[in-house]
């Protein structure tokens, strides 16, 4: 009994991929979920295991054909189906062996920008980050105008929903060739950015909350050339303001959006 617990133990702390308990060399790790693997190697002077992560295609948190008839079940089977995962596996190929194994996928972003001067990884990890993201940023019965305190921080710091809509559409308008808009918490205050190609704002510790893909490879299905009718129905239709307010709430602990509240002594 006293072997079963101990075995169980091991495999409950090899499961997580950041653990560093140590446990026999023996123990038998366990199958992991889709989105993520890890394998843990020993070291020879001390029996500490050191995580690795492999990274895994995380499926969008709903059906591919969920989104239409906004976006269709061809171009999810295309835009996940194919670029994320050929992202996820270029990247997995590219930091095979080295130090970077080491990191979660948001580390490996900012490890790689290299202060502007990007490292080879640096493109798949972003983009395997930024697909991530936008899955998450939208749902089946999306859209329509968030509530409650989401709303109240874009009416301060846009002037108004529309305002924000309107700034918003026109980041993504106005993104040349491939890239990116996002509402993002930069210091105390929300704000619309754009970024090119695989650059996304955590790379200037900006913290996003909502994104919009426009890479031709998200819309071009279902719109052709199109942008301005597939960047209305995404607002429209498709975000998901729920992610948007837990995404914020999480914020909280890395940015403070009101007032500063010192306590009374």
């Amino acid at each position: 009994l006293s072997h079963l617990n101990t075995h169980f133990s091991c495999m409950a702390m090899a499961a997580s991929i950041h653990s560093l308990v140590p446990c026999p060399p023996s123990t038998v790790i366990p199958q992991f979920a889709p989105s993520a693997h890890a394998k843990i190697l020993w070291t020879k002077k001390k029996s500490l295991p050191v995580a690795l992560a492999a990274f895994g295609l995380k499926s969008p948190p709903y059906e591919l054909d969920a989104l239409e008839p906004h976006i269709s079940k061809q171009t999810l089977e295309f835009h996940w189906g194919k670029h994320h995962r050929a992202y996820v596996d270029n990247l997995n190929k590219q930091i095979q062996g080295t130090d970077l194994e080491r990191n979660s996928l948001e580390q490996i972003v900012k490890i790689c920008y290299n202060n502007g001067n990007p490292l080879v990884a640096f493109n798949n990890a972003a983009q395997a980050w930024n697909h991530d993201f936008l899955w998450e940023s939208m749902r089946p019965g999306g859209g329509q105008r968030p509530v409650g305190e989401i709303l109240e921080l874009i009416e301060r710091d846009f002037g108004s929903y529309e305002e924000f809509v309107e700034e918003f559409s026109q980041a993504a308008m106005t993104q040349f060739g491939s890239g990116w808009a996002w509402l993002v918490i930069k210091k105390t205050k929300l704000v619309v950015e754009k970024t090119p190609n695989a650059l996304n704002p955590l790379i200037w510790g900006h913290i996003p909350l909502l994104t919009i893909d426009v890479w031709e490879h998200a819309y071009y299905l279902d719109y052709q050339n199109r942008r301005p009718d597939y960047i209305a129905t995404f607002i429209n239709e498709l975000v998901s303001w729920d992610m948007v307010a837990a995404r914020m709430e999480r914020a909280k602990a890395f940015a403070n959006l009101g007032e500063p509240s010192i306590p009374q002594v």
